[in-house]
């Protein structure tokens, strides 16, 4: 192109100094000449452009398609989890199939207890440990690992040490999200019955749950289906357990299940849960047989744990199978909350004259700081209070203030069996001082009537708790 450009430049100036010698023909020849050089320069210039711009274009697609084949492909990165703190250490995969959570408790009590000393002697001598004394103990100190993977998948695995021991509280696997059926749940697990049974230890506004606990079925080995209905202003359940111990294992040369379900609903439902009405109903059957050496039996601290003396105690039963039911009542209207239940159990034990067992406890709560009982749609029990401003030395926290006031009473005496009538008394103040540490005052009169063996009497507790729950 320099070379093309160059001779026509050369015929410029050639024709410059030609010019002024040049006449008539000649000059005109000469002209038409160069004309036609520069003419056939250009056309040359205009096709080497041509040639250059499809070369460029051929070479483009050449680096393109060589790029394509030869640069390394991106691999896909493993999986990563998200770390965070929501009142327990959970971790979170980018795309959400996993989420695990890394929890536990930690309750540590102090008690004395005060007993009549008529009532104290007999009640040793027929329960061999004693009722009146003082001192601390861990009530509970759990670990646990829980979530879900691949989105359907659910699992827990609880281990409480407390008493020196690891037993299992919860150790299940589960499928969720199945249509119609909602979560089906495999292992060991809490039955489905009772409000306050199903309300965690961890949100239970008075350090132990009340006398009618006794007939609860607690935890045992099976499996469990349950949903919600209504957007959930209905929950239900039911499943099939054996009697297991404390490590999820039975083996039995006769029956020794439970049948066991739930239904709650809420009729008022508003603000999000600060005003609501809860209604429930439990029931379970117990297939027992009389003729094995599976018994039956009820007994039952003061709503103290640490000493391990029952006040009420039937005493051992053969039976053919149990009845048992449970209606559950609660509301919660801003800070003030009422909660109830009335249970019964009906034993078909032909030595005992079929006896009937039942009890009931009511109790009020107010949170001074203007908090209210959360309530959680799922389960159909109560959770983990939040209080409106934390604990903060230097700052106007002062976290979550709350008082109660429950009565409880539990006649264990009907029929061939004389357990007694053990009548409960109990004041509360709680201190939350964020949605993760709690610290707890009780006051418990256990009045005791109507045992065999034992003299009537009362005894008076003072116990509290430092709870840390994750």
């Amino acid at each position: 192109m320099k070379k093309a450009y160059a001779a026509a430049l050369t015929g410029c100036l050639a024709l410059g100094i030609a010019a002024p010698a040049l006449a008539g023909a000649q000059q005109d020849d000469l002209v038409m000449q160069l004309k036609q050089l520069v003419e056939q320069q250009q056309e040359q210039l205009d096709r080497q452009a041509r040639e250059i711009a499809a070369l460029r274009e051929q070479f483009a697609k050449v680096a393109e398609s060589r790029q394509g084949e030869t640069a390394p492909q991106k691999k896909t990165a493993p999986d990563t989890l998200t770390t965070t703190w929501k009142n327990g250490l959970h971790f979170t995969s980018d795309d959400k199939k996993f989420a695990i959570k890394l929890g536990g408790r930690v309750h540590l009590d102090w008690a004395n207890i005060d007993a009549d000393s008529p009532m104290q002697g007999t009640l040793e001598d027929a329960e061999g440990n004693a009722l009146e004394g003082n001192g601390f103990e861990f009530r509970r100190a759990r670990l646990f690992l829980a979530g879900d993977i691949y989105n359907n998948v659910t699992f827990k695995v609880q281990y409480d040490f407390a008493g020196g021991d690891a037993d299992f509280r919860d150790v299940y696997v589960g499928l969720k999200k199945l249509p119609a059926v909602g979560t089906i749940l495999f292992g060991q697990q809490k039955e489905p019955f009772s409000l306050e049974y199903q309300t965690s230890s961890n949100y239970t506004t008075f350090m132990e749950r009340s006398l009618v606990t006794a007939f609860s079925p607690g935890r045992n080995t099976g499996v469990k289906i349950f949903n919600t209905a209504l957007d959930k202003r209905l929950t239900w359940a039911i499943g099939w357990f054996d009697d297991a111990d404390d490590f999820g294992d039975s083996f039995n040369d006769v029956s020794s299940s439970n049948v066991t379900m739930r239904l709650t609903g809420l009729p008022w439902y508003a603000d999000n849960g600060a005003s609501l009405l809860h209604l429930g109903l439990s029931y379970s059957h117990q297939f027992r047989d009389e003729d094995s050496d599976i018994t039956v039996r009820y007994r039952e601290r003061p709503e103290a744990h640490i000493s391990d003396a029952r006040m009420v105690n039937t005493g051992k039963m053969h039976a053919d199978g149990v009845d048992l039911a449970a209606f559950e009542l609660a509301a919660v209207y801003g800070p003030l909350s009422l909660q109830g239940e009335y249970m019964m159990s009906a034993v078909d034990s032909t030595e005992a004259g079929d006896p009937d067992f039942n009890g009931y406890y009511i109790y009020g709560s107010w949170f001074i700081t203007g908090e209210h009982r959360p309530y959680k749609q799922s389960s159909g029990a109560f959770g983990r209070v939040k209080p409106i401003h934390d604990f903060a030395i230097g700052s106007d926290g002062w976290g979550a203030w709350e008082v109660g006031l429950r009565y409880s009473d539990l006649d264990l005496g009907d029929a061939a069996i004389q357990g007694g009538r053990l009548k409960d008394f109990t004041a509360g103040l709680n201190w939350y001082l964020n949605p993760n540490l709690r610290w707890m005052l009780n006051y418990v009169h256990a009045d005791l009537s109507d045992r065999v063996d034992v003299s009537d009497g009362n005894a008076n507790i003072i116990e509290t708790r430092m709870s840390l729950t994750f």
